[in-house]
């Protein structure tokens, strides 16, 4: 996690933003008084989305539990996609 102040964030966007997108780095730029922003990649944005998407109801989240532990105790299958 990177951490920066507006006026360096300013001074250096590019590269501020090519750590963020090249590296997975997540930026947070603290704005003094006022509160601070995060920037993070557009990949890693759509990750935490669907994540919390995932777990935004019960039954989605007891469905993607049960599919971990049967995938720990070796009860699982693997199936060809289809084309």
């Amino acid at each position: 996690m990177l951490t920066t102040t507006l006026s360096n964030f300013r001074k250096d966007i590019k590269r501020y933003l090519d750590n963020v997108t090249k590296n997975f780095e997540t930026l947070i730029i603290n704005r003094g008084k006022d509160s601070g922003v995060v920037i993070m990649s557009l990949d890693e944005y759509n990750s935490l989305s669907a994540t919390h998407h995932e777990l935004s109801s019960k039954v989605n989240e007891q469905r993607l539990d049960n599919a971990i532990a049967k995938l720990k105790e070796g009860d699982s299958f693997q199936k060809d996609l289809l084309d």
